[in-house]
């Protein structure tokens, strides 16, 4: 089976298309609202700043040197964009976490034809919040050094923008495929090995996750398609 980029950015377009699936209309309602509501209002904050601290950041350039402003501003925009989107998303996964496990859930139903022993229903989803937002927060505390890391590199021309996709690519996948994992009662470190072991797949299927999540409007239907992305490639490739 072929583990490349390409393989993996199609399982988001899959899941996107499978969204419309009469079985899973109601499943993914409740996420979609909250990614609208939270997406929406930060969204409208952080475009409001972003202009200015552009502007703080690029005025100490001097004028003779103005061209590097053509060049310093997509590079800034796109790594502001890509830091944005991934917090956004973030804070959005663990407000909406046992519903996207629910919407896997049934996603993997749909895809197997075999019934998962897990949150069955919107009262079980609701019990299980706790639980959910722990495991969102270990993902957080796992991802912070490397962000941390990625903020030092970032202050290498040309290097910042490219650290952050790839970090976020790494992070979306291993994000996403924790929902069908953990209905299966699959560790943390069980998800990060099976994203090592498809690694190109689960790169091309985190990056482009990383992409729509930073544009505006797209990111608010990323999120239930991802999950539903990241239940076909539990299925199809990582369910050994």
């Amino acid at each position: 089976m072929r583990n490349n980029i390409a393989r993996g950015a199609n399982y988001l377009t899959r899941g996107a298309r499978l969204l419309a699936h009469p079985s899973l209309r109601h499943f993914v309602i409740i996420p979609l609202v909250i990614n609208t509501l939270i997406f929406g209002a930060l969204i409208t904050i952080s475009f409001s700043y972003i202009s200015d601290l552009m502007d703080a950041m690029l005025s100490s350039i001097p004028d003779w040197l103005n061209f590097i402003r053509w060049i310093l501003w997509p590079i800034v925009g796109i790594t502001v964009s890509l830091i944005s989107g991934y917090i956004f998303t973030s804070v959005a996964l663990i407000i909406a976490s046992p519903f996207n496990a629910l919407l896997a859930e049934k996603a993997e139903e749909l895809i197997t034809g075999h019934p998962v022993k897990s949150l069955e229903g919107l009262g079980a989803a609701f019990l299980a919040m706790p639980r959910s937002v722990v495991r969102e927060l270990r993902k957080l505390f796992y991802y912070l050094p490397m962000a941390i890391l990625v903020l030092v590199i970032s202050f290498i021309p040309g290097l910042g923008a490219v650290a952050w996709l790839l970090l976020g690519a790494w992070m979306m996948s291993i994000q996403f495929l924790d929902y069908p994992m953990d209905n299966h009662q699959l560790s943390f470190a069980q998800v990060k090995a099976a994203a090592r072991s498809r690694r190109l797949t689960s790169m091309g299927f985190g990056g482009l996750i990383a992409l729509c999540a930073s544009i505006p409007l797209v990111n608010f239907i990323v999120v239930p398609a991802a999950v539903v992305g990241a239940t076909l490639l539990w299925c199809e490739e990582l369910n050994q």
